[in-house]
């Protein structure tokens, strides 16, 4: 994996705190595929952390996302998210860090990850993360149309 990020300051402690970011990231990521509920959900600040999925309407607090994931967590691998190249920054202060990340899918193909991370006491813990799906500039008018129909179909369903 590719990992790059910018730097100023104390470039040795940003080296070593941005080594600790990518092997929580890395954990975490690895919690999902193996299933593990607790060790995945630990990597959040807290139950006011937000969770965005690729749907629009997948924006949650950890305490709502709890509830709906767990039953993913509950088969054998909740789902399997491979990183293949991530950039992570941090403030001047080293207490903030935000990154992006490209990662592999066996479900959704390729994805984009992006969040923010805060320091609490000596470890890193997420606290915005948000998926998605990058679309090629040359098919995102068929996309947009795709999401419009979708919408506009649920939405007369609803009526």
């Amino acid at each position: 994996m590719l990992v790059a990020g910018c730097s100023s300051g104390n470039d040795q402690s940003r080296q070593v705190q941005k080594k600790a970011i990518n092997t929580i990231l890395d954990d975490w990521h690895l919690a999902a595929s193996e299933a593990n509920f607790e060790r995945y959900f630990m990597h959040f600040t807290g139950d006011s952390a937000i969770f965005m999925g690729t749907d629009a309407t997948e924006r949650w607090t950890v305490a709502e996302f709890k509830p709906w994931a767990k039953p993913h967590f509950d088969d054998d691998q909740a789902w399997d998210f491979t990183p293949v190249e991530r950039h992570v920054y941090l403030s001047d202060n080293e207490q903030t860090a935000w990154f992006d990340e490209s990662l592999d899918t066996p479900n959704l193909g390729p994805v984009r990850g992006s969040g923010v991370l805060v320091r609490q006491e000596e470890s890193w813990k997420i606290a915005h993360y948000n998926l998605s799906i990058p679309v090629p500039n040359a098919i995102v008018d068929t996309v947009v149309k795709q999401i419009d129909r979708a919408l506009n179909d649920s939405t007369e369903q609803t009526n």
